[in-house]
């Protein structure tokens, strides 16, 4: 279900405007500018994880995406009031990551209630298909981490198969975070933010289900990963002709 459009959303966009980055291509290796690691949330919503691990860790870089406008500027608005200088935002499709990072310029991605997309023919729109898994694998550096958080078992469980599949390492694992109040995942506290999704699910009682996932070696991996690239390239090139071809319509209306 589509957001209700946000009133004066250009004004608002505008105003912290600062924090997108437009054209995020051109800082493709150039993330860093000084800072220790560079972690991305993908499907970052309103905002509240990224924003609170940005607070906690101002040593680190963070990049937030989120295809929708009207969604991410609830999150820009966010940072902007709490000052935080260790935070920017990209509105786009994640199947374009490569685009805008350098291999190995990632230390970790979190994957925070993404969308199930459960049924098989749209599977190839999951955050953790075989679309997706190539560009993490290449993307994060050398033994750099997934975190996943979700509501959805039947995703989790999916997810937990595709990360062995691509010789993933799965640790902390568990199936009912709240639940386990000695969860060795969040030893310390600086791992884990809850997010809007997370507080409203936890309060009607749904377990979340989380885990940390070390990526495997890149050359073991090579093969895999061409084919996977091969398809996506297809995908990619489809989605751009069906943009054009829906932009030549409006032009000859």
């Amino acid at each position: 279900m589509r957001p209700r459009p946000k009133k004066n959303l250009k004004a608002r966009v505008e105003k912290c405007s600062y924090l997108m980055e437009k054209e995020p291509a051109l800082l493709k290796g150039k993330w860093l500018s000084g800072y220790k690691e560079l972690h991305l949330e993908i499907g970052c919503g309103k905002g509240n994880f990224i924003c609170g691990m940005a607070e906690k860790n101002p040593e680190i870089m963070f990049i937030g995406v989120e295809c929708v406008e009207n969604v991410i500027v609830t999150a820009m608005e966010k940072a902007s009031e709490a000052g935080l200088k260790n935070v920017r935002f990209i509105c786009g499709n994640a199947r374009y990551l490569g685009d805008w990072f350098e291999d190995g310029e990632i230390a970790r991605i979190y994957l925070n209630f993404s969308d199930p997309w459960p049924k098989s023919r749209h599977e190839k729109n999951r955050l953790t298909s075989d679309t997706f898994m190539p560009l993490y694998i290449k993307l994060l550096k050398r033994n750099g981490y997934i975190f996943q958080k979700t509501d959805n078992r039947g995703l989790f469980d999916y997810s937990l198969e595709v990360y062995r599949e691509f010789g993933c390492a799965l640790e902390n694992v568990t199936f009912d975070l709240h639940g386990e109040p000695d969860y060795k995942g969040l030893s310390g506290n600086t791992d884990n933010v809850v997010t809007e999704y997370e507080a409203r699910f936890v309060g009607l009682g749904v377990p979340i289900c989380r885990a940390e996932i070390q990526m495997p070696d890149k050359e073991l991996m090579a093969e895999r990963i061409k084919e996977c690239e091969e398809k996506l390239a297809k995908r990619n090139e489809a989605t751009e002709k069906g943009k054009e071809m829906i932009m030549k319509r409006k032009g000859e209306k």
